[in-house]
């Protein structure tokens, strides 16, 4: 999340307002994996996590690790997605420095990580998605949640990153933003084995996070960045 170097101006109504619509800007598919149980044990199973924050200065919290699903796991998800979004194809583009966690299992217990509303670049992914993998989420409002700025005297801004613009730093030219910037706008429920998709310029993060202790108590997901060949 961003937080303001600059109060005066940092928090600005610069950012476009479009109420997030299934089907348009983003899409669920229920029962995603025909094997999602076998799909999460395989990776619980995994012993080549890397460490994210709150372990390492890293922006991505919890733990992850590549290859959450194998190339005939993925292919008729991403099928799905072009069908839906109405592409011809997907791809991933090779960022500069660094790496594109695309099919990445990551687990984030309760204690590692808070909601960080964000966009994903826009100049290595046009949609992104998530497959929830734990069985049975112990609590509610964990799932996907969807944000609009919220502006100092109390109205609600835009929630999509600006034409022009690859990420809201350069949206709003701050590295960061207050940590109370953003209002909720909507959710999608974290249900065992369903994928969302949606347009990487959308404000959004993961609503909450759960458990402690065993891998098997915390939230999992897969996590996909995809860029349109349209």
């Amino acid at each position: 999340m961003l937080e303001q170097r600059r109060p005066e101006s940092a928090v600005r109504d610069v950012l476009p307002y479009r109420k997030p619509k299934l089907g348009r800007d983003y899409w669920i598919k229920d029962n995603a994996l025909p094997n999602a149980l076998e799909v999460y044990e395989r990776n619980l199973a995994r012993e080549d996590w890397t460490m994210g924050a709150p372990w390492r200065p890293e922006i991505w919290p919890g733990i992850r690790a590549p290859h959450a699903l194998t190339p005939a796991e993925l292919a008729p998800i991403e099928q799905w997605i072009c069908e839906q979004a109405g592409v011809r194809a997907l791809k991933q583009e090779a960022p500069a420095k660094g790496s594109l966690s695309h099919n990445h299992v990551q687990l984030v217990g309760e204690k590692e990580s808070t909601a960080k509303p964000h966009v994903d670049s826009l100049a290595l992914c046009d949609f992104a998605g998530v497959i929830y993998l734990h069985p049975k989420p112990p609590v509610k409002h964990v799932g996907t949640s969807f944000y609009r700025l919220r502006m100092p005297g109390g109205g609600l801004g835009g929630n999509t990153c600006p034409p022009g613009c690859v990420n809201l730093t350069q949206a709003f030219g701050v590295t960061k933003l207050p940590a109370n910037a953003w209002a909720p706008d909507m959710e999608v429920e974290n249900v065992f084995n369903r994928l969302i998709v949606y347009r990487a310029d959308f404000v959004h993060s993961a609503t909450a996070y759960f458990g402690q202790g065993d891998k098997r108590n915390k939230r999992a997901t897969a996590l996909f960045f995809w860029k349109a060949v349209r």
